[in-house]
C-alpha cells in the first residue's frame, strides 16, 4: 500500500512550501533519514527527510511548485507496486510557478541562488553545440548578462566551465568571433561594438565637438514572482509599521580608542585565525547594556481575554540581520534573515565573532535552520559595510528594538590638548547609531539611558574584554 508524504509545517508560521529541489527520483529505494527534497518555508530553506522506507512512487509535486501544508507531494510503494514512469518535475501544473534551474556547484553562495528566478533563468532556446530546442542552457550570470547586452545566443555556445555550463570567457571568445554564433537583432538596442560610436547628427541640447557614448541596453521590464521569504518580509514589515508605534533615538559614538584596541587584538590573534569585526564589539555592548536595562529586552503581550503585559525576557539573544546576495542576471535570490546569537551576554568577543561568521556563511550558503532564527530578543541592522553613515530599521517583531548602525567615518571633531587641557580641532572617528523602539514598552529617556550606556562601552572599550 502507498505511502502519502505531505507538505509539512516546518515553522510556526508555515501556511505553504515550495519544492526548491527533488533529491530522488521514482524507482529509488530510500530509508528512513534519508533527504529526498529541500523545502522553501516562509523562513528559510530546508532539507525533508523521510521517516519511512520504500520505493518512490510519484512526485506528486513539481519543483518551483508552491502548495499549502498537508499537501500529499510524493508517494512511497512497497515491493511490487509500480513505481510512476516520470518525475512530476517534468512540468509543473497550470498556473503554478516555473520550474527553477539547478545551479551548477560553483555558482552563487546564497541558499536562495541556488534556485535560478520564476521568469527567465532557463529559458527554451533552439540552437546548436548540443543544445536542443526546448532545452535549458546552463550560463553563470556574468555570462548571461554580456550575452543579452550584445545579442549573443547562449543556445550556439559550448561550454566550457563544470557540467558543460557557459562562462565569461566562453561568451568573450564568441564577441572576438573565435566560434560560430547567432546573433539576435533587439529593437532599439545596439550590440555592443568595440568601434567608437559614429554620430551622424547632434540632438537638441548636444554639445558640438563632444563625442556621445554608444547606446546602452535598456532595462527590461519583467515581473519578478516573490520567494516565500519575501512574501513573509512583506506580511511581516508591514504589520510591524501598522501595529507597532515607532520612534527613534540616534547617538554618535567616538571610535577611537575601539578601533586602537581592535588592531591591537586582530594582530595579536591573527596567528589563531581570528580577525574581530565592529560589528563583534558592539554586539558584546548591546547584549552587555541590557542588564541595566531590561526593558528593551522586553517584549508586548496581548494576553486573551486580560490586560496587556509587558514580558521582561531572562535571556539576551541578540539577532544579527545578515542580507542573501541576488543574482543580477536573474533577479532572483535576495532576501533578510536574522542569525540569532543565543545569550550573547555571556559569551566573549572571540565567540562571538566566530558564531556570526558562521552563521553568515550558511545563512549565503544553505540557509539557516528555524533554530537559528528564532528567539532573538533584540536585533542589530549594521550597514556600515556600505559607507551608509545614517538610517532607521523597521522593528523585527516581537522585538521591543532594532539598532541601524552606520560607518565609522573620520571627521573633525573638538578634541583636548594632553598637556594644557585646552580644546582644539582633531581628526576623530566616529560612528551613528539609531534604534528604533516600541514606544509601548520603551519611553524616550529609557532609549537614551540605554544608547547611553551602549556608547559608553564603545568609548571605553577594555571594559567589554572583562
Amino acid at each position: 500500500m502507498a505511502i502519502e508524504i505531505k507538505m509539512p509545517r516546518l515553522s510556526d508560521t508555515m501556511e505553504q512550501g515550495t519544492i526548491v529541489k527533488w533529491s530522488v527520483k521514482p524507482g529509488q529505494k530510500v530509508a528512513a533519514g534519508d533527504v529526498i527534497a529541500d523545502i522553501e518555508t516562509d523562513k528559510a530553506t530546508m532539507e525533508l527527510q523521510t521517516f519511512d522506507e520504500g520505493t518512490v512512487g510519484e512526485l506528486v509535486v513539481a519543483e518551483g511548485q508552491q502548495v499549502p501544508v498537508g499537501t500529499v507531494i510524493m508517494t512511497l510503494v512497497g515491493a511490487g507496486e509500480p513505481a510512476a514512469a516520470k518525475p512530476a518535475t517534468a512540468s509543473a501544473p497550470a498556473g503554478a510557478p516555473a520550474a527553477p534551474a539547478k545551479a551548477a556547484a560553483s555558482g552563487g553562495s546564497s541558499a536562495s541562488a541556488t534556485v535560478a528566478a520564476q521568469t527567465g533563468a532557463a529559458q527554451p532556446v533552439a540552437g546548436t553545440n548540443g543544445h536542443h530546442a526546448g532545452e535549458r542552457v546552463f550560463a553563470s550570470p556574468l555570462a548571461r548578462k554580456i550575452a543579452d547586452e550584445s545579442g549573443i545566443d547562449l543556445g550556439a555556445i559550448q561550454g566550457t566551465g563544470p557540467s558543460g555550463r557557459i562562462v565569461r570567457k566562453d561568451v568573450e571568445a564568441a564577441l572576438e568571433g573565435r566560434s560560430e554564433v547567432a546573433r539576435h537583432s533587439v529593437p532599439g538596442v545596439r550590440p555592443a561594438s568595440r568601434e567608437p560610436a559614429k554620430i551622424s547628427g547632434l540632438s537638441a541640447g548636444a554639445v558640438p565637438g563632444v563625442a556621445m557614448p554608444p547606446t546602452a541596453p535598456l532595462l527590461a521590464a519583467k515581473k519578478v514572482a516573490l520567494s516565500n521569504m519575501r512574501q513573509t518580509i512583506a506580511k511581516r514589515l508591514v504589520q510591524s509599521k501598522a501595529t507597532i508605534p515607532h520612534y527613534q533615538v540616534t547617538v554618535t559614538a567616538r571610535m577611537d580608542a575601539l578601533l586602537a584596541l581592535r588592531a591591537q587584538l586582530n594582530e595579536q590573534l591573527a596567528s589563531q585565525g581570528v580577525k574581530l569585526s565592529v560589528n563583534d564589539f558592539l554586539v558584546r555592548a548591546c547584549a552587555l547594556a541590557m542588564h541595566q536595562h531590561p526593558f528593551v529586552n522586553a517584549r508586548w503581550s496581548e494576553a486573551q481575554g486580560g490586560q496587556p503585559s509587558i514580558d521582561i525576557l531572562p535571556d539576551v539573544n541578540i539577532g544579527v540581520a545578515v542580507a542573501l546576495p541576488i543574482d543580477p542576471a536573474t533577479l532572483s535570490g535576495g532576501g533578510l534573515v536574522v542569525a540569532t546569537l543565543r545569550n550573547a551576554d555571556r559569551m566573549g568577543l572571540r565567540q562571538i565573532s566566530a558564531d556570526t561568521k558562521r552563521l553568515s556563511e550558511k545563512a549565503r550558503a544553505k540557509g539557516l535552520s528555524i533554530e537559528e532564527m528564532s528567539d532573538s530578543t533584540f536585533t542589530i541592522s549594521n550597514l556600515g559595510m556600505f559607507g551608509v553613515e545614517h538610517f532607521t530599521a523597521i522593528i523585527n517583531p516581537p522585538n521591543a528594538a532594532i539598532l541601524a548602525v552606520g560607518a565609522a567615518v573620520e571627521k573633525p571633531v573638538v578634541g583636548r590638548d594632553a598637556k594644557t587641557g585646552e580644546k582644539k580641532l582633531v581628526i576623530g572617528t566616529e560612528m551613528q547609531m539609531t534604534m528604533s523602539s516600541d514606544h509601548r514598552i520603551i519611553d524616550g529617556a529609557m532609549a537614551a539611558a540605554y544608547l547611553a550606556t551602549v556608547k559608553e562601552f564603545l568609548e571605553k572599550p577594555a571594559t567589554l574584554l572583562v
